[in-house]
């Protein structure tokens, strides 16, 4: 292999390894990755402001 070679591979694990590190300290934040109103369990039946406002 060439050292190009070498250096993508290390590039490409280095994203990888960022966004699951930036993805747990979000998580210990409290943020969780939707773009609601902060008070969702993961948005698998809507955003809980969503729901109090329909009520």
């Amino acid at each position: 292999m060439k050292p190009i070679d070498w250096i993508i591979i290390g590039l490409a694990v280095a994203a990888v390894v960022g966004v699951v590190v930036w993805q747990i300290r979000r998580k210990k934040q409290g943020k969780s990755g939707c773009d609601c109103c902060g008070n969702c369990n993961g948005c698998s039946g809507g955003c809980a402001c969503d729901k109090k406002a329909e009520e």
